[in-house]
């Protein structure tokens, strides 16, 4: 779909979703997120990625282009087991292998245990991608309970750094981390605080881990997309709010995680060789500073 297309096309019918992190089979219309357009090169041929929030979403496209470039990719998810299972399937017609591994990233036991089982089932670890986040807006920081705001924080940096850590044993020279951040975290956001700060959090610990590492061969980047539609956006946002989601941003509309996905494989790979410690920002338009 070009982008005229996608403009012209962009309303969405109001809908919402009860549960976080969302479905993404039951939204109208269905995300853009199967990497159908999406050409490989060999670009990350022989490697093994582990990409959190792979069912759905920018994950699941990540995850297929990256399988599309040669990787072999444990998905992590929580517990959207037939949106994983799809996302499976689209890595294995690849002929690339996939991992599905459900559990709660923000549980550093259960982080361990990912990597470690990533590294036992493909023998190597070369590419982490730190994806999986919740949000929960909230209109007044008084309405921001304590018990949220850990949660949140525990799920989108806390979730993280523990899946960091436990890769660090694995990773070799030329491998490399990419965290997905958000433009939120540059311009705020008057009602998701808490998923703003932990998106501001990630940021500032890219940039201090890339200098940590750098001398050991491994590189940090983030990707800070605007407005995407994913599964995470109707279980945000009341049914109204999700009719008028992108509209905001000067192109006039919400990306398509096939848009985002392509960004990720740049910093997985070599292209990206002098790169550390820098974000990208596919937003849609809005200028932000860093």
């Amino acid at each position: 779909m070009d982008d005229k297309a996608r403009k012209d096309g962009d309303a969405r019918p109001p809908q919402h979703q009860d549960r976080q992190p969302g479905r993404e089979q039951p939204m109208r219309p269905a995300p853009e997120s199967f990497a159908k357009r999406y050409t490989g090169s060999g670009k990350l041929d022989g490697k093994v990625a582990i990409v959190t929030g792979g069912d759905s979403g920018i994950g699941r496209s990540t995850a297929i282009c990256f399988a599309k470039e040669g990787a072999d990719v444990a998905i992590v998810y929580l517990d959207e087991h037939d949106d994983a299972q799809r996302t499976r399937e689209a890595v294995e017609q690849t002929g690339r292998r996939c991992l599905l591994l459900a559990g709660d990233v923000g549980d550093s036991a259960f982080c361990q245990a990912v990597v470690d089982r990533t590294v036992r089932a493909f023998g190597r670890l070369d590419v982490l991608v730190n994806n999986a986040a919740e949000q929960h807006p909230r209109e007044a920081l008084e309405e921001l309970s304590r018990e949220q705001l850990e949660k949140t924080f525990r799920t989108n940096f806390f979730g993280p750094v523990a899946l960091t850590r436990a890769a660090l044993e694995h990773l070799e020279s030329g491998g490399c981390i990419v965290n997905t951040a958000s433009v939120t975290a540059y311009r705020g956001s008057h009602h998701l605080l808490d998923y703003a700060a932990t998106k501001g959090a990630l940021i500032a610990f890219t940039r201090s881990l890339a200098k940590q590492v750098v001398s050991r061969g491994i590189r940090v980047n983030a990707v800070a997309p605007g407005p995407v539609w994913t599964p995470l956006i109707p279980a945000s946002f009341d049914a109204e709010e999700v009719a008028r989601f992108g509209r905001h941003v000067p192109m006039g509309r919400a990306a398509e995680p096939d848009e985002i996905s392509p960004s990720f494989v740049f910093l997985a790979s070599a292209d990206a060789s002098y790169m550390t410690g820098q974000v990208l920002h596919p937003n849609g338009g809005e200028i932000v500073n860093g």
